[in-house]
Order: structure tokens, then sequence, then C-alpha cells
């Protein structure tokens, strides 16, 4: 199937108030935003003299964070919610601020956050380590699919690995298969995020529970583990 995706820039307005400024004043600040608003993302900078431009981030891939992380004391994110924020504060380490031009909102991402996703992680990653069959889902997906690790596991023998490939990932669907123990995501690592019981395979690689040769050119390197589409400024 041909996707055609179309770039829509979003209109509202990155002028922070002065609560922002305010919070952010003597600070190094890496500035941060979704696609929607990375061609906006200068006339922030310019409010914040002691700032740099980072770049766009993903809710699976903070790249342009954590290439400047030595360089700033925080970040501001500029944009909705904490799906993108969340990435850059548990990549970096650096306290991590979010400014919502829609609600004109503004405050640092709350550690009781922060720690409840990475205790989720934790709690998933226990899960695998207990489970005899472990469900491995599998993306047709361009820039998400990672067919060849998964065909890696099927062959190891310490656990049983079922493969499950899809297009588009349907949570109900997945009820019918009661024999899986646990399910061990090979696509966009935010997936675990939506239901219990899913462990990235990442995770679980940066755990040292699982280990692989080193990826190939011939694999499909998924988005988030690459720099490719990660713009720092819009042209």
């Amino acid at each position: 199937m041909h996707t055609l995706f179309i770039h829509a820039k979003s209109d509202q307005d990155v002028t922070l108030t002065s609560e922002a400024v305010k919070g952010l004043q003597g600070k190094k600040v890496g500035i941060v935003t979704s696609i929607q608003l990375l061609h906006a993302i200068k006339k922030v900078q310019e409010q914040l003299p002691k700032s740099i431009v980072a770049g766009q981030v993903l809710g699976c891939n903070a790249y342009n964070a954590e290439n400047i992380k030595n360089k700033v004391d925080c970040f501001l994110f500029v944009g909705s919610g904490a799906f993108h924020p969340i990435q850059v504060a548990t990549r970096t380490e650096k306290p991590t601020y979010v400014f919502n031009p829609a609600t004109r909102q503004f405050g640092r991402l709350q550690q009781k956050t922060i720690d409840a996703y990475l205790d989720r992680k934790r709690g998933s990653i226990l899960k695998f380590l207990h489970a005899k069959n472990v469900g491995v889902i599998v993306s047709t997906k361009a820039g998400q699919k990672n067919f060849a690790r998964a065909m890696e596991l099927e062959k190891r023998k310490e656990k049983n690995y079922y493969v499950f490939v899809s297009d588009t990932l349907n949570f109900n669907e997945m009820e019918n298969f009661p024999f899986i123990d646990c399910w061990l995501n090979t696509a966009c690592p935010r997936i675990a995020d939506e239901k219990a019981g899913i462990v990235n395979i990442n995770d679980l690689m940066e755990a040292n529970v699982l280990t692989f040769p080193k990826i190939s050119s011939g694999y499909e390197i998924p988005i988030w583990m690459s720099k490719k589409g990660m713009k720092r400024v819009d042209e």
C-alpha cells in the first residue's frame, strides 16, 4: 500500500508566559518539540537567551535531546501531554519542563509521573522473566518492522516464543491467546504503555535480560533506534 504523509504545521502561539520565562530564567535550556511546532522553535529560543535548540523528539525517540544533554541544565518541551517529554526526562535524566501553547500552562514534569513510568517498565521485565510462553508482536508498518529480531527469538530455547505479525494491532484480539503469559513487543516502544502485560524488546536488551549479535546492515532499523527523520530545525 502506498502511503502519503502530509506535514501539518500548528499555528498555535508559542509565546511563553511570564511564568514560564521566570521559571527558566538563568538556566541553560534545551528546547524540544513535536513535528507540528518544529517550524516555530526558533521563536521559543529567542525568548530564552541561554537556550539551545535540540529539535524534534518522539515518544519513542529522544535522540536530539540526548545529543545535547551535557550542554544544558534542563529541557523545555513545547507541546501537549507527557507522551513526548517523559521520554526526554528518562533518557537524559535532566529536569524537563512542559509549555503547552494551547492551554498556556507551564510546569515541570512531575517526578511521580516519571517514577510510575519506570515502575511499569520494571514490572513488565519481571513478568517476562517469569513467563514460559511469550507472544512476540511484530508490526509490518514502515519504521516499526523488526521481523529479523523476532526470528532470532523464535530460535531460542529458554522460553516458548510465538510470533504474531500484524499491520494494525488490536488489543482485544490478544485475548484469544490465553496461553500467552507475556507479550514481547518489537514494534513502537510506546505500545507497551497502552496495555499491561507487554514488555519492550529494547527494555530487555538495556537490562541485559536478552542479548543479540550486533544488528547488521541487512536489518530494518526501527525509527526509535535511528536518527532517520529526527530534525533539529524545520527547513
